[in-house]
């Protein structure tokens, strides 16, 4: 397996959640429910954290949000995350409600002294300050001396951001450079990344729908992780928030960075296919979601690749004629009816991944990418 050397990076706590440093790779979204209503936000964040999310952001748009976040954070399973944008003084009531962080612009909250107010209340608070620079909300002065919004014009805002915080004595402070070009968020994350060790927070902007969304997060998320760029991610779609986490942990184990989790993988299908396949792979997929345990499982078709491809992965099934062979570890196991295909492949996958979870944790092995060793020198700014 390749080895990915992660950029090193300072660490800063999230409630319970570390993003940076030796930390492993979380993954966020947003609740798209109206905050002001407590019931239907948590409940959205109770599905988020179903589905492996481990951080989650409220939008935070005017007083009555603020307000309600108090009993969002009393209830909520997750370290919640407050959005701000505008007012300092949504900022404020934020900080003070219990929010364990708080996602602002610097360049849109105000002057030098407002700024100055709201990192004197998160670092007397003890939480950290997400700087989030998107596209769409660089200054005036840095889109005219680019000519638009250029990677170049992310970084210099990010820079100004950072700057203003610093100054002010604050440094808990994790960066995000967004734009809904896949090149330019991938040369902005890129140059920054050089240029601190403050911890990133990956995303495309405005990536779009499931599709176009997923496509466009994959390319860019993907390819700074597999770079060592990268703390915690947030893929952004316009769908539910379930999707966005479901899709930025497939990101993770689709190079190899996630730690726990299932892992399923299956053949496109072509006229070899002698089973419902697609049937077959939303079944077990269905029943294994929210499976936290590391296992992965291989769903084929045909004879052509189907062995091979099952008994590579930890359990597995090759589908013949109303029938499918079950490999087990490597090794086939038995031909069972095309009715007993899913419960047996659940059975064994929930088997071997509960076994492998046990070894694991025996040995405190904590992943590959959030070990410590794996983490280079980086400078700051």
């Amino acid at each position: 397996m390749h080895r990915i050397t992660r950029r090193r990076s300072r660490q800063v706590m999230v409630g319970q959640v570390g993003i940076g440093g030796s930390a492993r790779i979380s993954v966020q979204s947003m609740t798209k429910t109206d905050t002001g209503d407590v019931e239907a936000t948590l409940s959205q964040i109770r599905r988020l954290k179903d589905v492996g999310c481990d951080i989650v952001r409220c939008a935070v748009p005017d007083m009555e949000a603020a307000m309600a976040l108090q009993e969002i954070k009393r209830r909520s399973p997750l370290p919640l995350v407050a959005d701000i944008h505008f007012d300092y003084r949504l900022a404020l009531a934020a900080i003070k409600a219990g929010a364990d962080k708080l996602r602002i612009n610097p360049g849109n909250i105000g002057g030098r002294d407002r700024v100055a107010k709201v990192a004197e209340a998160a670092k007397a608070q003890g939480i950290p300050i997400r700087v989030g620079v998107n596209s769409g909300s660089i200054p005036k002065d840095v889109l005219s001396k680019y000519s638009g919004p250029t990677w170049e014009a992310l970084v210099e805002s990010a820079k100004r951001s950072i700057s203003q915080l610093v100054d002010e004595g604050f440094e808990d402070i994790v960066v995000s450079l967004k734009a809904s070009d896949v090149m330019t968020t991938i040369e902005a994350y890129r140059a920054l990344a050089e240029l601190c060790d403050f911890p990133l927070h990956l995303g495309v902007t405005e990536a779009g729908g499931v599709r176009t969304g997923t496509v466009k997060s994959s390319i860019a998320l993907g390819t700074l992780l597999m770079e060592g760029i990268g703390d915690t991610i947030r893929v952004s779609l316009t769908h539910e928030p379930e999707e966005e986490v479901q899709v930025g942990i497939a990101i993770l184990s689709g190079i190899g960075i996630a730690v726990e989790g299932v892992e399923i993988i299956s053949c496109p299908t072509c006229g070899r296919c002698r089973g419902d396949l697609m049937r077959i792979l939303e079944d077990v997929e269905e029943r294994l979601e929210g499976f936290k345990y590391p296992v992965k499982v291989a769903v084929m078709g045909c004879e052509v690749n189907g062995p091979g491809e099952a008994r590579e992965a930890d359990v597995g099934v090759a589908l013949g004629e109303k029938s499918g062979l079950i490999f087990s570890e490597g090794r086939p196991v038995g031909r069972v009816a095309s009715e007993d295909i899913v419960p047996r492949l659940v059975e064994e996958a929930v088997r071997i991944g509960k076994q492998k979870a046990e070894a694991r944790d025996s040995l405190k092995f904590f992943g590959e990418m959030g070990s410590s060793e794996s983490i280079r020198n980086n400078t700051c700014l």
